[in-house]
């Protein structure tokens, strides 16, 4: 059987697969399902420094290929996820990546300190790219200064290893990655949703109660394979692609495109196995191409990635 382990910014993987973000909450949801340790690892729901409510309803309604959702980051808060949600997922035996979010630099890297250090965090994904907040999120992601100040402020408050989440509601997502890895991030993960907007005709009125949300499903998938393939060229860091993927087919354009791994998300809520899916037909896949190790495929279809590849399992 094909070997799917590597690693990521020195996190061992035991496959490229992960949850998205916000579609996983804090992996409880998913245990009645499957072990969560078939997963490369879990991403978890967006945590500031103080407890949010979110967003008032309507906060998600379906598209013809995905979902709008304007959730708005609600979570306990860090010390709320350290004291009820980190517990258990410690015991999953599965890497656990805490996805951090804020209003300011200053709340992201707070967020980052009271994380650094803990059993059971392997690594940050910083949030810059949410569309759903009045201040932060996709604000700082726009800017490649303001992605750089968030980053540089984390990554002088933990030794944990950084992933910077982008956004795609840019011109060019290039200048934005460079400057988060110049300011210390360990890896990138692209893309977050596109912001759109759906409209009740007989009430004349955006369904979503904030008007705008975040699209995301299989609408988005050719847009964020671009965005991963542009991205991977242009720096040296390992990319993490997501955005749409439903099978082991989606999830292998964006490794070809030059991910190094790769998240499932909105999939998850139509069928809670579709990661595991994933995995299962990745190996399937290596072993019907006579593909010995995953890590030989990233970045095939991508000339500019030249012939870069992430560690093995077996190395880190």
């Amino acid at each position: 059987m094909a070997d799917l382990g590597l690693t990521i910014a020195g996190v061992a993987l035991k496959n490229p697969v992960m949850t998205a973000s916000g579609t996983f909450g804090y992996g409880r949801e998913y245990g009645c399902f499957f072990p969560l340790n078939r997963l490369g690892a879990v991403v978890t729901k967006g945590i500031t420094l103080e407890p949010r409510a979110g967003n008032p309803g309507p906060r998600v309604v379906e598209t013809p290929a995905g979902m709008l959702n304007s959730i708005g980051l609600q979570n306990p808060g860090v010390d709320g996820f350290i004291a009820d949600e980190l517990p258990s997922m410690r015991e999953a035996g599965v890497p656990v990546i805490v996805n951090v979010s804020g209003h300011s630099p200053a709340e992201y890297g707070e967020v980052a300190a009271r994380l650094d250090g803990l059993e059971g965090v392997s690594a940050l994904e910083i949030n810059v790219s949410c569309p759903n907040v009045d201040q932060g999120g996709m604000a700082f992601g726009v800017d490649p200064r303001s992605v750089a100040e968030v980053v540089a402020g984390c990554r002088r408050r933990t030794r944990l290893p950084l992933i910077t989440k982008l956004t795609p509601n840019v011109t060019s997502l290039a200048p934005v990655a460079r400057a988060a890895v110049e300011a210390g991030t360990d890896a990138v993960s692209l893309i977050n949703t596109l912001v759109g907007m759906v409209i009740d005709v007989v009430s004349r009125r955006p369904v979503l109660a904030r008007g705008a949300g975040g699209l995301s499903g299989p609408a988005i998938r050719p847009v964020a394979v671009r965005a991963v393939y542009e991205v991977a060229a242009a720096i040296e860091v390992p990319v993490i692609g997501l955005g749409g993927i439903v099978t082991a087919e989606d999830a292998l354009q964006f490794i070809m495109a030059g991910a190094s791994a790769v998240a499932v998300g909105t999939a998850l809520f139509a069928d809670p196995l579709a990661a595991c899916r994933v995995v299962e037909g990745l190996a399937a896949w290596c072993d019907g191409q006579g593909v010995s190790w995953i890590g030989e495929i990233v970045g095939a279809a991508n000339p500019a990635f030249r012939g870069r590849r992430p560690g093995r399992m077996t190395e880190c």
